[in-house]
């Protein structure tokens, strides 16, 4: 996959952008626990009571405050509150949210406390949670305890009812804060939680007192809070469904892209490269291939980059609310691992075989869909039919392992996030029994584990999505990366104007790549302007391959090719085949109509031109004699026609081409005799002044050429005209009188 990575940078600014939003859903997703434990905790158990200290305090509770507090805390407390009684400006507001206050004057909050005031207030609390507590115990709602000190124990001698406040002040100011000191102390020794309970009873407690309205108050906290939570819901989603787009768009792209820059890798191609990619193999990796990587990029954008996110913040997170139980999380990731770990190394290599055999499913069904009029005559249909099978079935047998193996993976998952969870409820609620965790921080700390193990399955569905398609990359990018052996020279010679197209060999070999001899041997001759050189020989003598050393579809291994007198692995491949119309032994054609097939010569031709053509090639009757004409269909690989009619409109097509040279490569094989000779007849008036080569097994289709090379095992055994080869190659001969007959001597 890595290979593949440099094609991702036009899509940097999409990729980043996603990683900024992951970044934000991430933070949402984890701050949702949290506003869940402040519901439980903060809004259920504590009826929505954040505060340490009370927004208001009736006067006599703020003077027992005082007597724990010096001289200098008591002036810092005055500066906190403020003191309303009946003739206070805002005392009508205050009324209606304390009904206390027409009772007794009040000291309320000038403004809400910051952070580094809460801070700052430890003294202030410490008084204001003894003062709650004494109160508790001289009303009998808690039992007597042994939290005070000695100098303190006289409290508990107090009758009920009686002021407490008055015996305290007979107490030293040392003493009474070793008292508030000792309680505190207490409390936070037995936990932040217990002391954070006890310090919110005492505000609650103060609230009820002062006539507030603590359901009202209780459900107006759950309300904001439940609508914080909405909000930052909607954000995630928001976050959720962007990086999607951005996701979408970033392996759209991409994919697009890979296909683009694999079909122009094919078109460069020589034959030397289709030889080690097949067309099958090629098809499998510009659809199938490019298909999982495309996949793999929309999982990696929205899974890669968040689950890591998810896993660091939901750690830390989990910490946050209790240390202690961090363990469970730690257990459920080493088995989670320890699972996605076996899964992958049971998969990787099915996942390489499964790709081999996408490839020779589509080579087998290529096949028989090509050859389909030869399977039928010979009525081995059943015969395909399981060759077909055998492969589908070998296919599908090795999806059928890789997806037991991950249909067994997710329940162990399953089973994972759900223990983890059981083991986390049967460890925290000790810990709230012990009232050192709350409810609500216990729930919080469960939601973090799920979301820290389901960060891990995210992953774990990348570890499985990514052998398929690292696989896939690697084969997308040894075709992307492969070596062309034909290309432009470092150095190009323009071929001197105007193009003449003689074209020499100059003592020419060739060995095709991997193989252990030549094909041909030292092939030498001159095919000069205005004539035409003709290749007869036995099958495999070499007769294609030397066509097809001209438009340079092969180099030579020894000697050389010249245009011209130029050295044709000198001139530029694109001025080279400019100067030659090709018509292979297979007429290609294309699906459209003919008027497209015949321009795909030249653009620019005018009807005219393309009706000479066709009148050239024969072709007039089936295409101009049509009620399309030129518009005449033709499917794809011209399958509508017959044979015949397909390598007319081939020849057709290199007519219009206007070029110096043409190759016909055994082009004349699907004609009648008739047709032949009349086709024949016509390139020799157009073609007079072109270089002309002809492949042919017929030697009644090449007699009349200026020269006729004669091969045998890839060697020249014959060259001359054919009253020549008559008399002097043994091999022509041969041919010839098989072919003719009687008719040689003539």
């Amino acid at each position: 996959m890595v290979r593949l990575l440099k094609y991702l940078n036009p899509y940097l600014g999409l990729l980043m952008l996603a990683i900024f939003l992951l970044f934000i859903q991430a933070n949402a997703d984890l701050a949702l626990p949290d506003y869940l434990s402040r519901i439980v905790t903060n809004g259920i158990q504590l009826n929505g009571i954040e505060e340490v200290l009370p927004r208001a305090l009736r006067e006599q509770q703020f003077q027992k405050l005082t007597l724990f507090l010096n001289k200098e805390e008591q002036n810092q407390l005055l500066t906190l509150y403020e003191k309303v009684n009946p003739q206070s400006p805002n005392f009508e507001q205050l009324r209606s949210l304390y009904p206390i206050s027409s009772e007794t004057a009040l000291y309320v909050l000038k403004s809400p406390l910051t952070e580094q005031q809460v801070q700052e207030s430890l003294s202030f609390q410490k008084a204001f949670l003894t003062v709650f507590l004494i109160d508790q115990w001289q009303s009998g709602k808690l039992p007597p305890s042994n939290m005070l000190p000695s100098q303190g124990a006289e409290l508990f001698q107090i009758p009920p009812g009686m002021d407490w406040s008055t015996v305290l002040s007979k107490i030293p100011l040392s003493t009474r804060q070793q008292i508030a000191d000792r309680l505190y102390d207490r409390l936070s020794a037995l936990g932040e939680n217990v002391l954070r309970q006890n310090l919110s009873m005492a505000v609650r407690d103060e609230y009820l007192a002062l006539g507030v309205n603590i359901p009202r108050l209780q459900s107006a906290y759950i309300q904001r809070t439940g609508l914080q939570m909405l909000g930052i819901a909607f954000l995630s989603a928001l976050c959720t469904v962007t990086v999607g787009l951005l996701a979408a768009r970033t392996a759209a792209g991409f994919s697009r892209d890979l296909r683009h820059l694999l079909y122009s890798k094919v078109l460069s191609f020589s034959s030397l490269e289709f030889d080690r990619f097949s067309a099958a193999s090629l098809i499998t990796r510009s659809t199938n291939d490019i298909n999982q990587l495309q996949m793999l990029i929309m999982m990696m954008v929205r899974m890669v980059f968040y689950a890591p996110l998810i896993a660091i913040g939901g750690l830390i997170r989990a910490m946050s609310k209790d240390v202690s139980m961090v363990w469970t999380i730690g257990l459920a990731v080493i088995t989670l691992v320890g699972v996605i770990f076996v899964a992958y190394q049971v998969s990787i290599k099915k996942f390489k075989l499964i790709q081999g055999l996408v490839d020779r499913l589509n080579a087998v069904a290529r096949e028989n869909l090509v050859g389909m009029m030869v399977i039928r005559a010979f009525n081995r249909q059943d015969y395909e039919e399981q060759r077909f099978d055998e492969v589908n079935l070998h296919l599908m047998k090795e999806n059928l392992f890789v997806n037991r193996v991950f249909i067994v993976v997710m329940p162990f998952m399953m089973l994972i996030m759900n223990g983890v969870s059981l083991l986390i409820i049967g460890v925290g609620a000790q810990q709230v029994a012990q009232a050192s965790l709350q409810v609500g921080d216990l729930m919080a700390f469960m939601q973090y584990a799920m979301q820290i193990v389901f960060s891990f399955m995210m992953i774990s569905f990348m570890f499985m999505a990514f052998p398929r398609a690292d696989v896939s990359a690697h084969r997308v990018a040894d075709v992307l990366e492969s070596e062309i052996s034909i290309t432009d020279p470092a150095q190009p010679l323009n071929l001197p104007k105007p193009v003449r197209g003689e074209i020499a060999f100059h003592n020419v070999s060739f060995r095709y790549p991997d193989a252990e001899e030549d094909v041909l041997h030292e092939i030498d001759f001159v095919a000069p302007p205005g004539t035409t050189t003709a290749i007869l020989g036995t099958t495999g003598s070499g007769k294609s391959t030397i066509l097809n050393l001209i438009p340079r579809f092969y180099d030579v291994t020894e000697g050389k090719i010249t245009l011209d007198g130029v050295d044709i692995r000198q001139i530029p491949l694109h001025q080279l085949r400019e100067q030659i119309a090709y018509v292979p032994q297979k007429s290609n054609l294309f699906s459209g109509d003919v008027e497209n097939n015949l321009r795909f010569a030249d653009e620019e031709a005018d009807a005219e031109h393309l009706i000479e053509a066709l009148k050239i090639a024969q072709a007039q009757d089936f295409v101009l004699g049509s009620e399309q004409g030129l518009k005449l269909e033709v499917s794809q690989g011209g399958t509508n026609l017959s044979g015949g009619q397909r390598q007319r409109l081939a020849i057709a097509r290199a007519l219009v081409k206007n070029a110096p040279i043409y190759i016909f490569d055994d082009s004349f094989s699907a004609l009648d005799f008739k047709t032949d000779l009349a086709l024949r007849k016509e390139l020799k008036k157009r073609l007079a002044n072109a270089t002309v080569f002809i492949v042919s097994q017929r030697v009644a289709s090449i007699k009349d050429a200026d020269q006729i090379l004669v091969l045998d095992q890839g060697r020249i055994v014959g060259k001359g005209t054919h009253a020549e080869l008559m008399q002097s190659c043994e091999v022509y001969r041969e041919i010839a009188i098989s072919q003719l007959g009687v008719e040689v001597t003539a």
